[in-house]
Order: C-alpha cells, then structure tokens, then sequence
C-alpha cells in the first residue's frame, strides 16, 4: 500500500496576512491527522511574501502541539543556510517535545533568490559543502562518541528521521550513497522524476537509517465535489506558479472563471510544464491521477501538495483526496 502525505507551503492569501495563514496551515495540518495522512510537511523559503513558514522549526513546533499522531517535518530545511549543529539542536528539541513523530527533510538549495541569501549570513560554497554538512547533522543526531568535543544538547542521540530532498540528480546520487530515504520535487520539477527515481534506486547502500530504498513523490492535487469546480479552484496555483516564473512572487490569488485572461501563452505554457504531474478534478478523477502517478514511478509514498486559496476548500480537497486514495 502507498503512502499518502501532505507538503503545505502556509500560503499567504490576498487580503490575508501571516497570523491567518499559519491558522489555516494548523486547521489543515488538523484536518490531515483526522484523515489518516502519514505526515505533514512545511517547506523553507525565504523573500516570499506568499508564504509564511520561513521560520520552518518554529512553525512546526506550534503544528506537532496541535495535532495527535501525524508525523511532522520539513520539506524541507535548506542545509546551506544552517549550521548543522542549531539544526541538530532545533530539531533535537522537536523530538523531545514530540517523540517518534519528527521528519527532518534536508534540501540542498537556498530556498530563495542571491541578495536574500546573503542576508542569510551563509557562504555562496555552502552548496557545495551539502554533503559534509548532511553526515556533520547526521553525527549531532547519533549517540555522543566519547571524547567528542561538540555535542548537541539537545538532539544527541535523538536519531530524527532524515530525509534528502531533491528536484536533481545530485541529492538522488547522496541519498542511494548514505542510505537515507528520497523525495523528489516533481510538484515543481517533473522533468527529471524518473531519472532521479532511478538514479536513487540502483545506487542505494543499506545504512543504518534504512535496509532498502524508500522514495516518495510530490504531485499537486486540488479535489472538489466536481471537475469543474476542482478546475476553477486550481487557477490560484496557476497564478502562483506564473508569478514565481516571472519573478515576481506574491500573495496566492483568488481563483478566477479563465485563467488564460490573466496570463500570457507563454506564462501558460510554463505553468503547464510545471503542472505535468497534477490530480485536478472531482474524486474519479482525482483517484484515476493517483493510481496512474503510482503506477509510473512505483513511490513508497506520495506527498500531496496544492495551493488552494480557501481553506474550508483546502480541507474538502484533502478529504477527497484522503477517499480516493483508499486502496491504492
């Protein structure tokens, strides 16, 4: 049986401000511990103004104390613009708080653009350094070795879950090599998900952390009562989607009768090569999208995600979502 998950990026709605959209995000999260999801996610992005969970540990925080049984995670935290110890501490104390129900995602970007990444006070080589910085975190979290001169207090000896995040190759070919569990971003990169899902599969090394390979899969969803209302729904993300492409990201946008009178083709065309794996539309629909998303990558786990404006429709979507996924 596959594994059903949520990636929620807390978005910011026009009209909104931060204060309600990690409200909402809670009332979600909620909703996706009711329904049986696996886990729930918030992701690490910085200079958005449509997305509220840049202070991802502390988000995640108020998320896991106000749910029962979901795991709680990030999908992820941006390795390079943390020294490895504070994220050891951070998520060390999550796992105190929350035993055995803490996933920490590692992602190899800086989840933002150059000027905001050197606010961030974090060396333009930190990339290159993802790696070492990956089994330097993976140390913190193990149990202390005598005479180690750092420790993290806390987080030694926690052995939080971690995951490698990728839309690449590269954090593929690190996964398989240390043995750790993959997910692929194809909820914005689709182009490469079979090759990396391939990639990650003939390399991996059992480890520790994991005797076989374990992958998971993002895919937009966005359910309603029926395709067509599933559709309108769903040219909020279209919006959002061109708005990052042009550069110019902003709040998430009501939905709209004809997206095509508010974008250009070739913001069209971008939106919809971003768009390949999606699940738009009412519940036979949206099973149909997952069983063929299953059946094409084979994932452990598929980690849903949308950008939905309204969250009573946010949370009907996940409960479609959540039906349609019974069995497969």
């Amino acid at each position: 049986m596959t594994g059903f998950s949520v990636l929620d990026l807390s978005p910011v709605v026009e009209g909104g401000d931060v204060r309600r959209a990690l409200q909402e995000t809670t009332r979600y999260a909620q909703a996706a511990d009711r329904l049986g999801f696996t886990r729930f996610w918030l992701a690490e992005h910085h200079n958005m103004p449509g997305i509220a969970s840049a202070a991802t540990a502390v988000a995640l925080a108020h998320v896991a104390a106000n749910t029962s049984t979901i795991h709680v995670g990030s999908g992820g935290v941006m390795l390079p613009n943390h020294a490895p110890l504070m994220v050891a501490e951070q998520f060390g104390t999550l796992e105190a708080l929350h035993p055995g129900r803490i996933d920490l995602g590692l992602g190899r970007a800086p989840g933002t653009d150059g000027a905001t990444a050197r606010a961030l006070r974090r060396y333009f080589d930190s990339a290159d350094q993802f790696p070492r910085d990956v089994m330097e975190l993976q140390a913190f979290l193990d149990d202390p070795i005598p005479g180690q001169s750092v420790t993290a207090w806390p987080g030694a000896g926690s052995k939080v879950p971690i995951w490698l995040l990728g839309s690449s190759l590269f954090s593929a070919e690190l996964a398989a090599h240390l043995g750790l569990p993959f997910a692929f971003a194809s909820h914005f990169a689709p182009e490469l998900l079979l090759p990396a899902l391939r990639t990650y599969r003939a390399g991996f090394r059992p480890s520790k952390a994991l005797a076989q390979p374990y992958a998971m899969a993002a895919l937009n969803v966005c359910a309603a009562d029926t395709d067509a209302a599933a559709e309108r729904l769903a040219t909020s993300m279209q919006l959002a989607f061109a708005a990052v492409v042009t550069g110019k990201p902003g709040r998430l946008k009501p939905p709209v009768d004809d997206v095509s009178a508010h974008l250009t083709p070739d913001q069209i065309g971008a939106v919809r090569s971003r768009l390949e794996h999606a699940a738009i539309g009412g519940p036979e629909r949206v099973r149909e999208r997952l069983a063929d998303f299953i059946a094409l990558t084979g994932v452990d786990e598929v980690m849903t995600t949308g950008m939905i404006f309204d969250v009573d429709a946010r949370i009907r979507s996940l409960e479609i979502t959540a039906e349609a996924a019974k069995g497969l």
